[in-house]
């Protein structure tokens, strides 16, 4: 006899969408009964059941596509980088490995290639209240001042 499975319990959110579509589900068949049996006796109550049923299609499938959503979501948590268990509900890797081992990659010294960018030297910081320097530009005028016009030079 096999043992039996156990399945897992499915992530809050993912439950209370499940639990909302089952409710729009059921609005939406009451909504067509309504409807069916309204139509029948000539009722008043047709048009008003036809408005709710279409309104419970409609929120049916939203309620659907929220499902399939949290589940989504719900999965990329569980194999989020900082979780117990990175990659519970992967699949495994099809062919060999095209990554080298961490013995080979700690013994080798890696160079940048040429897709990678070098690391740029820290800049070195101008003095407190001065602008800092683009690269390109002259440096600015040592005396402090506004520069080469002086305060009050009118120019023509």
């Amino acid at each position: 006899m096999p043992t039996a499975r156990r399945r897992r319990r499915l992530p809050d959110e993912v439950r209370t969408a499940v639990v909302r579509a089952v409710l729009c589900l059921a609005f939406t068949l009451v909504g067509i009964v309504v409807a069916a049996l309204s139509s029948y006796a000539d009722s008043w109550l047709m048009t008003p059941a036809l408005m709710a049923m279409g309104l419970g299609v409609f929120g049916t499938m939203w309620c659907l596509l929220e499902i399939l959503i949290s589940r989504q979501v719900a999965a990329q948590r569980v194999r989020a980088p900082n979780s117990a268990s990175p990659m519970g509900g992967s699949r495994t890797p099809a062919g060999p490995s095209q990554y080298r081992q961490p013995s080979q990659a700690q013994s080798q010294p890696r160079s940048p290639t040429p897709s990678q960018p070098r690391p740029r030297a820290p800049q070195p910081q101008p003095p407190y209240g001065q602008p800092p320097q683009r690269p390109g530009t002259p440096p600015p005028h040592p005396g402090g001042g506004p520069g080469p016009r002086q305060a009050g030079a009118t120019t023509r």
